[in-house]
């Protein structure tokens, strides 16, 4: 039975209305991203100056205040496993203007009981920054001179040895504890509030082995301040030259690395999104930047757009909550 004139033109106004509501909001959207940004960015790391997480944040918010032509600032809210900056993040207006370098929120989903953020809903991607192993440190004085003799002295003195981590759950702290089960070694584990601090621990003799980022330690190293025994990736990286991958230098099995990311308030408009990433990545793709990064052991990794590294992040999920699960690591 077709529809009655009046009841025709109702279905009509509602369609006119419907199409008409999203020419506006494409309009609205248009209009924010041609507007956007005309004041500061500040990208929020959860890690204090002198680590990873800090390198990062601040090649990226370089690279995009160049690109954006505004001022693009990072600030550090270290403590809680980068819980507090993903809070300050999440709870931000989702307008572009306060962004988050993280790791994966997977990792703290598994870790805290309880979290003032819902890691899954509170946050969308913008890109991938940089990817790298870990490195295995020693103070100088310690007597392993190589991983093998770690291992061996590891076994023969379970908890004895005191391993310097940058926070609960980060990839540092994650690669020792993977480490501590694949070789069947037992460490007790110091918590500093970042790679920095844990660096300073291990350099004056209060700790004496860390699993750390290399923009942490790779100045260190050089300096002759500590010593380099393995990454934690099976095989060697070109990243970091002159260091043996774990398999090589005695352990097999094992394989550890980790990334940094930018990430927004869920609900930031795809337009803005766009934009971010666009500034992000063209700073990222630079041989200059490229060289910068490889210069502190990482390999500059920015995503193809926004959207592909949604994917990924809810793809590697899984992965990361099971490493936490089996690492028995935990925060009440």
């Amino acid at each position: 039975m077709p529809p009655r004139p009046s009841t025709h033109r109702n279905i009509v106004r509602l369609g006119l209305l419907a199409s008409s509501l999203l020419a506006w909001l494409i309009c609205c959207s248009l209009a924010q991203a041609q507007a956007f940004p005309n004041k500061p960015i500040r990208i929020v790391v959860g890690y204090p100056p002198g680590g990873s997480g800090d390198f990062t944040t601040r090649v990226v918010a370089e690279e995009m205040s160049r690109n954006l032509g505004i001022s693009v600032l990072a600030e550090n809210r270290p403590g809680a496993g980068a819980t507090i900056a993903s809070d300050v993040v999440a709870k931000a207006p989702n307008d572009g203007y306060t962004l988050l370098n993280a790791t994966h929120h997977a990792i703290n989903k598994a870790l805290y009981k309880k979290l003032p953020y819902d890691p899954d809903h509170d946050f969308i991607g913008v890109t991938r920054v940089a990817t790298g192993p870990m490195v295995i440190v020693v103070n100088n004085n310690f007597p392993a001179k190589n991983l093998r003799e770690l291992l061996s002295y590891a076994r023969a003195n379970p908890g004895k040895i005191f391993s310097a981590a940058s926070g609960n759950g980060s990839a540092p702290h994650l690669a020792s504890v993977h480490f501590e089960s694949v070789a069947g070694v037992k460490f007790t584990t110091v918590q500093f509030k970042g790679g920095g601090p844990a660096a300073q621990s291990l350099i004056a003799g209060d700790t004496q082995v860390m699993f750390a980022t290399p923009p942490t330690v790779m100045g260190l190293i050089k300096a002759g301040r500590m010593r380099a025994l393995a990454v934690t990736t099976r095989l060697a990286s070109n990243a970091v030259p002159g260091v043996p991958g774990a398999e090589e230098a005695g352990l097999s099995g094992y394989d550890s690395s980790f990334s940094f990311a930018l990430f927004a308030p869920a609900g930031t408009p795809p337009a803005v999104l766009k934009r971010l990433h666009e500034a992000a990545t063209r700073g990222l793709s630079r041989p200059e930047v490229r060289e910068k990064i490889a210069s502190q052991g990482m390999d500059a990794t920015p995503s193809a757009s926004p959207e592909a590294f949604e994917a990924e992040v809810r793809a590697e999920a899984p992965l990361w909550e099971k490493l936490v699960r089996d690492s028995g690591a935990r925060v009440e």
